[in-house]
Formats: structure tokens, sequence, C-alpha cells
């Protein structure tokens, strides 16, 4: 099983999640509304680093837990519909997901996904 967390820009949201929709084995995703920052985003000499912590940009966290055999599908999903060729499209992140259990039956594994 697999973790992927993605940060997209807000208004690619409708975008990304109709295209996940159509990923056939995908069962739900999480999304939620953060703010942060990244590299580069003091450019302007007149404004210090503190003043711009104060500004940090929206973004959407979406999670998805998947079957390994998903994951390069999901990636390229959300990579091409989230892209508009600006700085700041976002992150895609993966990583290894030991165990899953679904507190409703107890079934525990891919089962529980």
């Amino acid at each position: 099983m697999k973790k992927i967390v993605a940060y997209i820009k807000p208004h690619k949201l409708s975008k990304v999640s109709l295209a996940l929709h159509g990923v056939e084995g995908l069962t739900g995703i999480s999304v939620m509304d953060v703010r942060g920052f990244g590299r580069g985003q003091v450019d302007d000499a007149h404004t210090s680093k503190t003043e711009a912590l104060l500004d940090f940009i929206p973004h959407v966290k979406i999670e998805i837990i998947c079957r390994d055999t998903l994951v390069d599908e999901l990636v390229t999903v959300i990579e091409t519909t989230a892209h508009t060729g600006l700085r700041g499209d976002g992150k895609i992140y993966i990583s290894d997901l030991h165990e899953a259990v679904r507190i409703q039956t107890g079934e525990r594994g891919e089962l529980a996904i």
C-alpha cells in the first residue's frame, strides 16, 4: 500500500478530483485546505522573511491511500491536471504505508482500503 500526498493550487481541485474519479480502483480521497510557503517566496528586497511568513500561500492537500499498482496512474493524473506551468504548482509525495485497519469490520491491509 502507498500513501500519496499532493499539494495543488485551490483552483485546480475540481479538475483534479474529476480526473481522479475516472481512475478505476481508486477507493477515495481526502481533501484539506492548507497554507504554507516554499523556497523563493522572498524575492523582493523590500520584503523581509518575517513579513513573508505572515503571508502564507493557500493550497489544497490531497491524501490518497491506494494499492501499489495504482500509484503511477494516480500521480500522472494529478501531475497533468494540476499543472499550470507557473511557479508554485505544488508537489506530490509518495510513501509506503505499513498497515490499514477498517474500524467498522476490523479488516486489515488492502482489504481495509
